[in-house]
C-alpha cells in the first residue's frame, strides 16, 4: 500500500489538480495554497518509523476576504491488498475509537436518525457526510491492508484548525483526504494562515507510529506531562446530580484511611449552569466553605464546572446574553441537551461566545476565583461547546481556535491549579490540561445501561465501562506524551451497581496497567474490604505504569488494528487480555 499526493481540495469541492507534486504555490479561486515538504523531516519521530512531513499555508486572495470551511490534501491509496483498513481516532474525549473496513462500514453521521446537535458533540464538522462510503477520523489515524504495514497520518497539532482524515471513493480508488477544518472562519483579504505540519509514517508497527506522533505532537504543544500521579476522590458515579452536602461531608469523614490526594466535587452543587460561584439549596455553604473543609481533612480541593456552557435562566446568560453565540437568526446557540440540568428550555443549554473578549475575562476570573478560595484541582466538562457552526463575536476564529481561547483563559486564572479536560477535543487542549479524559464515562454497567437510549451512530460514546475500557486501550500512547491520561472513575462498590466483580477487577487493571489517574467514585460506606484491595492493587499497578511512562515506556495495545475494538493492554512486563461482551480478562 502506498500514499500518493494527488492534488488540494478547497472548502466543498474546488479542484486544483497539482500534477502529483506537492511543491510550489497553486491558486484556487479566492485562495493560494502553499504546500512543500518540510526540512525537519528526517528527525520528526525518533523510534525507529519511516516518516516525512509537509508543511503548508493558504491565503485569501489580496482582492477581498472570504470565509473557508476546510482545505485539503487529497492522497490516493494505491496497490492496497485486500480490504483497506482506518484507524478511527475520536474527536474529544467521550467519542470512540474503533477500527473499520473501508466499503463495509459507515460513518456515525450517516445512521438513520443521526441528530445535529450530537454529531456536533463528536465530529469536528457536524454535518452529514456526502459520500456513504466515508470513514472519518480525527486529529490522527492508521491505514493497514493485508501486508499488515500500517502507515499513520496525523496532524502535529489542533489549536489553529481540527484536522480530519477522511477516507472516500475516488475515481481510481480509494482517496485520504487530510483536511484542515476551519469551520467557516473569515480570512481577511491577502491574509495568509500557517496550517498544522502533516505527517505521513510507516515502516514500524503500529504502536511505535502511534508512540513516535504523540511524543513529536507533544513536544510541538509543549504538553503539560509533570504532574504527580493523581489519586482520588469524586463524587459523581453514585450521587450524579443528587449530590448533596451531608453526602460529601459524609464520605470526608470516612475518607480517613484512603489514599486519596484530591477530593473532587461534581455536577449538582450550582444553583445552574452557568453560575458556579453560587451553591443551590443541596448545599448551604458558599464553595469556599466547601474547599476549606475538604483541605482541612489532608486532601487537595476539587471542583466540577461547565465553563462554556449556560442554561437559560442562569444569571449569567440572562444579565449577559451579548456574551452568547446565536444562530443565523439571532437566537442563542444551543450547544448542548441534558434534561436533567433543567434550565428553562427543558435541558437545553447556551454555548458561551469564547471570541468576546468579556467572555475570555469572565472565564479567567471564574478560574481565579475558584483557585483563590482553595480549588487546586479543576475539572473542566463539556468543552466542545465552542466548536459548533453558529455566529461568533469574531468571525475569523475557527471552532479549535474558540475551543483553545476558552482553555487559555481558564489557564490564565488559574495558574498552575491541575487542570483536567473533559469532553474536550483532543488536539485542542495539548499544552494547556494536565490531565484530559480520554474515553466516555463509566457506568455501574459492563454494557450500556438499559435504561439508557442509545444516540444513532454514536452507541460507542455513551457511557459503559466497556466503552470506557475501548478507549482507554486505544489512547494508551497518549499518556505523559501529551497529558496524564484520565481513564475515568474506578468502581469498587459491591451494592447499587450492576458490574460482577470480575468486571470490576477488569476495570480496575485496566485503569492500573494504563498508568492513568485513579479516582474512586462511590459511597466509601459501600466498599468493602474486598473493593479496598482492589484499590490497592490497581493503584500499585498505576504508579509501576506511570513511572515506566515517564521513561517513555507507555502501555500500548499491540493488537490495535486485528479487530473493531481494543482487546489488549500491555505493559513492558504484562498483558490484560479483556473479553469485551463478558468483560472477564486474564493477565499474562
Amino acid at each position: 500500500m502506498q500514499l500518493i499526493f494527488d492534488r488540494i481540495e478547497i472548502a466543498d469541492g474546488h479542484r486544483a489538480a497539482l500534477g502529483g507534486s506537492p511543491d510550489g504555490e497553486h491558486v484556487v479561486d479566492q485562495f493560494v495554497v502553499g504546500v512543500a515538504p518540510s526540512i525537519a523531516a528526517a528527525h520528526v519521530f525518533d523510534l525507529g518509523a519511516q516518516a516525512h512531513s509537509w508543511s503548508w499555508s493558504i491565503a485569501a486572495d489580496v482582492a477581498g476576504g472570504c470565509t473557508l470551511r476546510s482545505v485539503s490534501i487529497v492522497l490516493r491509496v494505491v496497490d492496497a491488498r485486500g480490504p483497506l483498513r482506518m484507524f478511527r481516532h475520536g474527536y474529544q474525549s467521550w467519542s470512540p475509537c474503533d477500527v473499520a473496513v473501508f466499503g463495509l462500514h459507515r460513518d456515525p453521521s450517516f445512521a438513520e436518525g443521526s441528530l445535529e446537535l450530537v454529531r456536533g458533540v463528536h465530529q469536528a464538522d457536524q454535518r452529514v457526510v456526502s459520500d456513504p462510503d466515508e470513514l472519518r477520523s480525527e486529529w490522527l489515524t492508521l491505514l493497514v491492508d493485508d501486508s499488515g504495514s500500517p502507515v499513520l497520518i496525523g496532524f502535529d497539532g489542533g489549536d489553529r484548525h481540527d484536522g480530519t482524515f477522511r477516507l472516500r471513493s475516488g475515481v481510481d480508488g480509494p482517496e485520504l483526504w487530510c483536511e484542515a477544518f476551519l469551520g467557516d472562519a473569515l480570512l481577511a483579504a491577502g491574509e495568509e494562515r500557517h496550517l498544522h505540519d502533516l505527517l505521513i509514517a510507516g515502516g514500524a508497527p503500529s504502536d511505535v507510529l502511534l508512540a513516535g506522533w504523540a511524543t513529536h505532537a507533544g513536544r510541538v504543544g509543549r504538553a503539560r506531562v509533570h504532574a504527580p500521579y493523581q489519586v482520588g476522590w469524586c463524587s459523581w458515579y453514585h450521587y450524579f446530580h443528587d449530590v448533596t452536602e451531608t453526602d460529601l461531608d459524609h464520605n470526608l469523614a470516612l475518607a480517613d484511611p484512603w489514599p486519596f490526594d484530591v477530593f473532587q466535587l461534581d455536577d449538582g452543587y450550582q444553583a445552574a449552569i452557568g453560575d458556579w460561584l453560587i451553591t443551590n439549596e443541596k448545599f448551604p455553604s458558599e464553595v469556599g466553605a466547601i474547599a476549606d473543609r475538604i483541605a482541612a481533612a489532608g486532601r487537595t480541593p476539587g471542583i466540577w464546572i461547565a465553563p462554556f456552557l449556560a442554561a437559560p435562566d442562569s444569571r449569567i446568560a440572562t444579565e449577559h446574553p451579548e456574551w452568547l453565540a446565536t444562530f443565523p437568526d439571532g437566537s442563542p446557540l444551543i450547544t448542548m441537551f441534558n434534561p436533567p440540568w433543567g434550565g428553562g428550555l427543558g435541558g437545553f443549554m447556551y454555548g458561551l461566545d469564547t471570541t468576546h473578549p468579556e467572555v475570555l475575562e469572565h472565564l479567567e476570573h471564574l478560574a481565579g476565583t475558584l483557585v483563590d478560595v482553595g480549588f487546586d484541582y479543576l475539572k473542566l466538562d463539556f468543552t466542545f461547546s465552542p466548536s459548533y457552526d453558529g455566529v461568533w463575536h469574531d468571525p475569523s476564529r475557527t471552532p479549535a481556535q474558540r475551543v483553545r481561547a476558552g482553555y487559555d483563559a481558564i489557564r490564565r486564572g488559574a495558574g498552575e491549579a491541575f487542570l483536567l479536560g473533559c469532553g474536550s477535543p483532543q488536539s485542542a487542549v495539548v499544552g494547556v490540561v494536565d490531565g484530559n479524559r480520554i474515553g466516555p464515562d463509566v457506568a455501574p454497567s459492563w454494557p450500556i445501561e438499559a435504561k439508557t437510549d442509545p444516540l444513532a451512530g454514536y452507541r460507542g460514546s455513551q457511557p459503559s465501562t466497556r466503552n470506557a475500557w475501548f478507549n482507554t486501550a486505544a489512547r494508551s500512547f497518549m499518556h505523559r506524551r501529551l497529558w496524564l491520561n484520565d481513564p475515568d472513575c474506578l468502581m469498587l462498590r459491591n451494592a447499587e451497581t450492576e458490574l460482577t466483580s470480575e468486571q470490576m477487577r477488569t476495570w480496575a487493571l485496566a485503569v492500573g496497567m494504563s498508568g492513568g489517574m485513579a479516582l474512586v467514585s462511590d459511597d466509601l460506606a459501600l466498599v468493602g474490604p474486598e473493593g479496598r484491595a482492589l484499590l490497592d492493587e490497581a493503584i500499585a499497578l498505576g504508579r509501576a505504569s506511570d513511572a515506566a511512562a515517564r521513561d517513555g515506556g507507555v502501555p500500548t495495545s499491540p493488537e490495535l488494528l486485528l479487530g473493531p475494538t481494543p482487546g489488549m493492554l500491555s505493559t513492558r512486563s504484562s498483558a490484560l487480555t479483556v473479553d469485551p461482551e463478558s468483560g472477564g480478562s486474564q493477565v499474562e
